[in-house]
């Protein structure tokens, strides 16, 4: 499918330079008159918003939706910068002031998910809700590995993680081959892997400093301080909060879901049968009509009853 029906998709797109990066946004506007709470889509590790051009049509209606690459990712600058969840928290929080100035609701997948999950908890006049869509936890993958497999695992990964070895692995991994068999581990079904969506995936590890970014990255998701405990922030939020997880989901497993379900009563648990890590691209139908379907009994209700109740 050629670029340009990708864009169309997606809606307008602009730059924006941010503390001195250019970064990449776009936007639909509202086909009908505006009245709903926006929408900011945050995009999973090594996506960009083009993930979410199946999503942006069908959530438009009466309500703006914008999605960010958030940095270092999609069109966005290849930044060498001190990656986290912090970082990228605020990166949305002065996308939302400069652009948006309402509350949003922040839906979010897998890296994106715990964005939105911290970009909610530091600023609350940002967030009316937020909608997640697997959420990991880097506390949970230390508790996940045995006490004899941590320390094998993290001197694997400080060779790994030399400049020169991540480069050589990344001019590897963003051959459209190699993309499609991470695909495969991604997605649960195989007739969802286009071209298209290798094309997606590939094209932003070409451009110029993705070496050093990848490097960045790779170092940066390593720390404690990466981002806050999932476990910690999800009981703290006082507003709407879906959590979906595709049942297939072999990136983030399923069974990791439980740690989260009941941490929080406004939490609404959806599993997405015959779906893996990306269940908004690879059953996009089923995930608009959930997604939507929560947003008018949750948020859009809430707000109609706010007026009653102030009166």
């Amino acid at each position: 499918m050629a670029v340009e029906q990708w864009q169309q998709r997606i809606g307008t797109q602009r730059d924006w330079v941010w503390r001195g990066w250019q970064t990449r946004y776009c936007y639909l506007r509202p086909t009908q008159p505006p009245g709903q709470t926006p929408l900011i889509l945050l995009h999973g590790f090594g996506a960009s918003v083009e993930h979410w051009r199946q999503n942006m049509p069908a959530l438009c209606g009466d309500r703006g939706v914008y999605a960010l690459d958030l940095l270092g990712f999609g069109a966005s600058r290849k930044a060498i910068a001190p990656y986290s969840a912090y970082l990228w928290a605020e990166q949305v929080y002065e996308f939302w002031q400069t652009f948006i100035g309402e509350p949003v609701v922040l839906v979010g997948n897998s890296l994106g998910s715990l964005v939105s999950l911290t970009a909610a908890a530091a600023y609350p006049d940002m967030a009316r809700a937020i909608a997640l869509l697997n959420l990991p936890d880097v506390s949970l993958r230390q508790k996940a590995l045995s006490p004899w497999l941590q320390p094998i695992v993290n001197t694997v990964e400080s060779w790994v993680g030399s400049p020169l070895a991540i480069k050589t692995l990344l001019r590897f991994l963003r051959r459209p081959a190699t993309i499609r068999r991470w695909a495969s581990l991604a997605y649960d079904n195989p007739d969802t892997i286009t071209e298209e969506l290798v094309a997606i995936l590939s094209r932003p590890a070409y451009d110029d400093e993705a070496g050093d970014t990848f490097y960045s990255l790779f170092q940066s998701v390593r720390r404690p301080q990466f981002s806050p405990p999932a476990q910690g922030v999800l009981p703290t939020l006082d507003i709407p909060i879906l959590l979906g997880w595709g049942r297939q989901d072999r990136m983030v497993p399923f069974n990791l879901s439980r740690a989260f379900i009941g941490l929080n009563p406004n939490l609404e648990f959806v599993a997405f049968e015959g779906a893996g890590h990306c269940p908004h691209d690879e059953c996009p139908e089923l995930f608009n009509r959930i997604f939507l379907e929560w947003l008018a009994r949750t948020v859009e209700a809430q707000s109609l009853l706010q007026p009653l109740a102030e009166g």
